[in-house]
């Protein structure tokens, strides 16, 4: 009977650039291993001394995390060829065990453009949101009374769509969001649908089908559904697509009949 191979060290490959237009290359460094330690840890535990594993003395890398418990969406990056969230990865379920080395190699998301080494601007879908108008216009409201009750249903979409945190994982994993494509990616869908839905938020709904309608809207879905597979809040994506395909077609054909 084999004995068990216990882990004493992790290895960490970075993927590093100063900014945008500066050439790559990669940096490995080695931590000790603790048990249940996930990537932001080993990440902190470089930063407190930036040494390759061949010696040398660098920058420490840089990267991005608030929450630390799966909710800003802020440290997302590609993990060992995978698009997660860097607080919830733990070394021991992505890393790969070679001898008694975890090994483990972090690049920066693709879809959006590079600040440093493991940090990008997830502005865009921010932008898109305010395409969309992905709010509730408040103002005047109250005077509108209560709002008509709602089917039980309806909410438990509405909540399982509001827990986008709009971390960037579906747009990393969607094929059509690339350079040549002014699609507006599946986390936008999904919100604009979350606000249709709701009572008040309705009244901006013919505004956000105009841009639906557009070039950059719902006909940009590939229909991959890579999306739905990597969100790591379990929102229905393909859901809300599939939904926002029927709104939008009865949408242009009111809009042709002149009833919108």
């Amino acid at each position: 009977m084999s004995a068990t191979i216990t882990a004493t060290k992790i290895r960490v490959k970075i993927l590093r650039q100063k900014s945008a237009g500066e050439p790559s290359h990669w940096d490995t460094f080695e931590v000790p291993y603790q048990d249940k330690i996930n990537v932001i840890s080993a990440l902190m535990e470089i930063r407190k001394k930036p040494v390759t594993a061949d010696g040398k003395t660098v920058e420490p890398p840089a990267w991005e995390a608030a929450c630390l418990e799966e909710v800003c969406g802020s440290c997302t990056m590609n993990i060992n060829g995978g698009i997660r969230q860097a607080c919830t990865a733990l070394i021991e379920e992505v890393g790969e065990l070679v001898g008694d080395t975890y090994e483990v190699t972090l690049e920066p998301m693709k879809k959006f453009p590079l600040i440093r080494d493991l940090m990008v601007d997830r502005s865009k879908m921010f932008n898109n949101l305010i395409k969309v108008k992905a709010w509730v216009p408040i103002d005047g409201s109250y005077d509108l009374g209560m709002a008509q009750p709602q089917d039980d249903h309806v909410r438990q979409l509405r909540y399982a769509l509001s827990r986008c945190m709009t971390c960037g994982c579906c747009m990393e994993a969607c094929p059509q969001i690339n350079e040549k494509s002014s699609f507006i990616g599946p986390a936008t869908l999904a919100q604009s649908l979350l606000f249709n839905l709701h009572p008040i938020g309705k009244g901006l709904e013919g505004e956000r089908m105009e841009v639906l309608t557009s070039e950059e809207g719902i006909t940009g879905c590939g229909n991959a559904q890579n999306c739905v597979k990597v969100c790591p809040k379990g929102v229905p994506l393909t859901r809300a697509i599939a939904q926002l395909n029927r709104d939008t077609t009865v949408y242009k054909i009111k809009k042709w009949m002149g009833l919108s």
